[in-house]
């Protein structure tokens, strides 16, 4: 039998409660052994963001989610794919030069990566390995994406190679399936 595939999602406080849920219980599904990284290990407090009537998102405290690595603690050669959830934790664990090294890693092993929505974030700091790459983010996020010498794609969800990215937490089906497939045919 085949051995487990080993994902790694990377997160931290107000990570989107769905973003976050949804792909960690789709990769306990399918058997995948699955860690959740943050700056520290500990519950994540998640957030809610939803499209009510307002000109954006609409923010609510979400469920809490334990953290059992810290970025420092990642190896990250032991992972097959990697998750960047979006909510505002992005905006504060691009600062972490531990979770910049894991995510540069999968760009130059060309594994699997999933990202989604504020997510895109984390990849302003390492705009070299996204340099002429499409993919696309929620709008707000465009002039990040942009900044990085990538090319936006205004669609849901989109593939450009070993890159999954989507829009929004709407989303979470079309990239988790095309994750998935990706890291079954490796």
């Amino acid at each position: 039998m085949a051995s487990s595939k080993k994902i790694l999602i990377v997160t931290g406080d107000a990570v989107e409660a769905l973003e976050v849920y949804y792909p960690y219980f789709r990769c306990l599904e399918e058997g995948f052994d699955t860690d959740i990284a943050a700056p520290h290990q500990k519950k994540l407090n998640t957030v809610i963001h939803d499209f009510e009537d307002w000109e954006t998102y609409t923010e609510k405290r979400g469920y809490g989610i334990d953290a059992n690595k810290t970025f420092a603690d990642v190896q990250a050669a032991d992972y097959d794919g990697l998750i960047i959830p979006g909510g505002r934790a992005p905006e504060h664990i691009r600062m972490h030069q531990d979770l910049l090294d894991i995510v540069v890693h999968f760009f130059d092993e060309n594994k699997p990566i999933a990202i989604m929505c504020h997510g895109s974030l984390v990849l302003t700091p390492i705009a070299e390995k996204v340099k002429g790459r499409k993919l696309t983010a929620y709008s707000a996020c465009k002039p990040e994406v942009e900044s990085t010498g990538a090319e936006y794609m205004n669609e849901m969800d989109y593939v450009d190679g070993n890159l999954v990215s989507g829009h929004a937490w709407p989303d979470l089906p079309a990239i988790m399936r095309e994750f998935v497939k990706q890291l079954k045919e490796k």
